[in-house]
């Protein structure tokens, strides 16, 4: 599978050249392909994972794969709504924005 982020991320070789090599191979190649969980329920946990420990700079990578991976934008706005009372309301309203401005570059 291919990072969710396309080539960014890429840039890292130049720093850290095996965590680059380790994501593509291990993270994306392998963990993402093992069977037991589809990629949908898989963007799901990723998604909630993401927005209750308050990484929302891979958030939007992750909402668009969510997104490609089946997962509904009704679907993804209840699982924030639900995560706001397990984490936080303010991740919730960040994730959300991101969610809306994923939803809106997709539909330019």
């Amino acid at each position: 599978m291919q990072r969710p982020s396309a080539a960014k991320g890429s840039e890292l070789s130049e720093v850290a050249p095996g965590f680059v090599e380790m994501t593509d191979r291990i993270l994306y190649g392998e963990v993402w392909e093992r069977g037991g969980l589809s990629k949908r329920d898989r963007s799901l946990l990723t998604v909630a994972s993401l927005m209750t420990a308050n990484r929302h700079q891979q958030l939007e990578a992750h909402l668009g794969l969510a997104l490609d991976n089946g997962v509904t934008k009704e679907e993804l706005g209840e699982a924030l709504l639900h995560l706001a009372f397990y984490s936080s309301w303010p991740a919730a309203v960040t994730a959300s924005r991101t969610l809306l401005d994923v939803v809106k570059k997709r539909e330019d």
